[in-house]
Order: C-alpha cells, then sequence, then structure tokens
C-alpha cells in the first residue's frame, strides 16, 4: 500500500491514559486496511480453508540478526521524565476457545515475496482497545519502497491454524519518522490500530467477536526507564542458530528474562538500542514483548521493548542477545497518538 507520511506533534495521551512528554515528536501514520469491504477481504483470506492461510505461514525472516553489537559508552540518556500507562484485564475473559486469554500472539501478513509469513506481536492497552505493538519492520515492508505489508492481522494466542480469541485486521499504522524514510533502526517499532475481531462463523462466513483488548487484556506501556531494568521477554521464536541447531518451533510462546543494557549497531544506523540476554532465535521472534514489572498471576506488565534483531555477541554459534529501540518519549508519543485512532467493525452489529 501506498504510504502517506505526516509529522505530528502530540502532546498528551488520551483520556483514562498517563499525559504523554511535552514536545513535538515526528509521527507517521499509514493506512493498511482502510475500508471495511478491504478488512473483509482480509479476513477471509487467513480465515478461509480452515485458516490454511494462517498454518501456511513461514517466520519473517527479514533484518532478524546482525553483527558488531557494542555498548555504548554513557548508555541511552532519557529524554523527559519517566512515564508509563496503566496495563488492563479481559473484560470479556470467558468468550474466547481458549482457557486463558492471552495478549501475546503473531502478526500475519504477505510480505515481498508474495507469501504469507508472520511475527510476533502484543496487545497494548489504548483508548479504544484496539492496539497491537511490534517491531517496525513487520508492519513496514523495508523490501519495497514506500509500502507497508499486506493483509496485516494480528491473532492473540494463535494455534494450529485457528484463532482461539478471534483474528483482528489491522487498520492504521502509526511510527516514527525516521524508521520508513531513513531505515533508522533506532526507531524500529509500531503500534497498529485493529477493528474489532471476526472469527469464522458455521455457515463459513465471519462473525463478530469483539474488541481486542475487552477480550485478552492489554500490557501498559513505560518509558524512559533506567538502564539494568529487568525485564521478561515473551515470543514465538522459530529459526535455526547459527550453529544449525533449532531448540523452538513458534509453535508455543516462550519466555526469557534479563537486565537490559545499552548497545549500538552501526549496520543499523542504531546508536541507542537497548540490549537484553536471550536465547531466543530471530525468525519469529522479531516483535517479541520486553514487559517491566511483569505480574505473573495477571499477565500484564508494562511493554518496554521490542525484539528488532538478535546476535551472538560471544561468537559460540548461539544467539545470546535480543535487540529493541529505547522507549523513550518520541516512542511515547507515536503510542499516544495511536491510543486516540477509532477502529470499528468490518462487520454489522
Amino acid at each position: 500500500m501506498k504510504r502517506s507520511l505526516g509529522v505530528l506533534a502530540v502532546g498528551l495521551l488520551t483520556a483514562g491514559l498517563v499525559a504523554a512528554p511535552a514536545g513535538a515528536s515526528s509521527v507517521t501514520t499509514d493506512p493498511l486496511a482502510s475500508s471495511q469491504a478491504t478488512a473483509v477481504e482480509v479476513a477471509t483470506f487467513w480465515l478461509a480453508d480452515g485458516g490454511a492461510n494462517l498454518a501456511n505461514a513461514t517466520p519473517y525472516n527479514v533484518q532478524v540478526a546482525v553483527d558488531n553489537v557494542a555498548p555504548t559508552g554513557g548508555g541511552t540518556t532519557p529524554d523527559t521524565k519517566p512515564g508509563n500507562s496503566t496495563p488492563m484485564p479481559p473484560l470479556n475473559p470467558g468468550e474466547g476457545g481458549a482457557d486463558t486469554p492471552t495478549t501475546w500472539g503473531k502478526v500475519f501478513f504477505v510480505g515481498a515475496d508474495g507469501q504469507p509469513h508472520w511475527c510476533t506481536g502484543t496487545a497494548v492497552q489504548a483508548q479504544y482497545r484496539n492496539l497491537v505493538a511490534t517491531a517496525g519492520h513487520c508492519v513496514y515492508d523495508t523490501q519495497r519502497f514506500d509500502a507497508t505489508l499486506d493483509k496485516w492481522v494480528f491473532v492473540p494466542g494463535y494455534s494450529d491454524g485457528t484463532a482461539p480469541w478471534g483474528l483482528y485486521v489491522g487498520r492504521q499504522v502509526y511510527g516514527h519518522y525516521d524508521f520508513p524514510t531513513y531505515g533508522d533502526y533506532d526507531r524500529d517499532y509500531a503500534f497498529v490500530n485493529v477493528y474489532s475481531g471476526v472469527v469464522s462463523s458455521n455457515s463459513g462466513g465471519l462473525t463478530n467477536f469483539g474488541r481486542l483488548v475487552d477480550n485478552v487484556g492489554g500490557q501498559g506501556l513505560a518509558w524512559n526507564q533506567p538502564r539494568d531494568s529487568l525485564v521478561d521477554v515473551f515470543g514465538y521464536p522459530a529459526g535455526a542458530h547459527p550453529d544449525g541447531k533449532r531448540p523452538y518451533t513458534g509453535e508455543t510462546l516462550e519466555s526469557s528474562s534479563g537486565r537490559t543494557t545499552s548497545a549500538m549497531v552501526p549496520s543499523l544506523k542504531a546508536e541507542e538500542l537497548a540490549a537484553v540476554d536471550s536465547p531466543f532465535t530471530g525468525e519469529g521472534s522479531l516483535g517479541s514483548s520486553w514487559v517491566l514489572r511483569y505480574d505473573k498471576s495477571s499477565g500484564r506488565g508494562h511493554l518496554n521493548g521490542i525484539t528488532i534483531s538478535v546476535a551472538d555477541t560471544d561468537g559460540n554459534l548461539r544467539y545470546d542477545t535480543s535487540l529493541s529501540p529505547y522507549f523513550d518519549g518520541e516512542l511515547a508519543q507515536v503510542y499516544s497518538a495511536a491510543s486516540a485512532q477509532w477502529s470499528g467493525s468490518i462487520l454489522p452489529a
């Protein structure tokens, strides 16, 4: 899809959320499925034939690993005061086909090669309960100029071609202007507004399933947090280590934990990344969420990182480090803009 780039000055988060840091930020917004008719076509593409395209999708393998990760001397510097928004529990926890709703899932799309692929995504609290966070290059197509990835959807709790908590078609993406424009991986993040969910009906059509965060809950967001923060990483790694071994299948949610440090990766034009020790392989785990102050009993905390690549820093042919943009006040402003975007349903009520 063609992008139209714009620069928005965003001041405050929407009602019910914490105020965003003051100041202007470069926010770009682009349509994904901009009409209900298009969204129905997208949902049908993924759910038809028993979810065959979901089941046949492969993990996205664009920019999954990097070399020459270096620590930054002074580390990342917060640009404003620390802040956060509040995680939310599901309102309809008994509506899905799984025992426990989950904010984590897979984002599916058709890549530049014309084939279905997936990354990891996370439901995040927003005013209209309709927001998904993932890596920027799991929405913006870095292999085609001025394009977004096609047929973009989110499936929380994805399992074996099924959507136990619904399938949510992406309507609009919000990101930082510097990523799609200049390829600045310090800004490789995206927030996608999704239409209300749908599932396959007994007749083979589509049935409404309600809003994303109502169904599965939403993680909060935290920005300008100190280095050496303890985070839990959640994702669906599926690729091989450099030694060829594949410890993960991509079929189940995996987790790891560690403390964040600062890093730079010259090959990505990235000078202010966060790094965390993690054994995840890159394919499948792109878009994995780094959760600060994770509460195991509720399954929620504050999103404070998104995996954009992995690295083998000690040269033993095993990936040991995940990398994320540092979540600063400019990211908070992108989130603020996305939080205020209504999306609605793709079917009549």
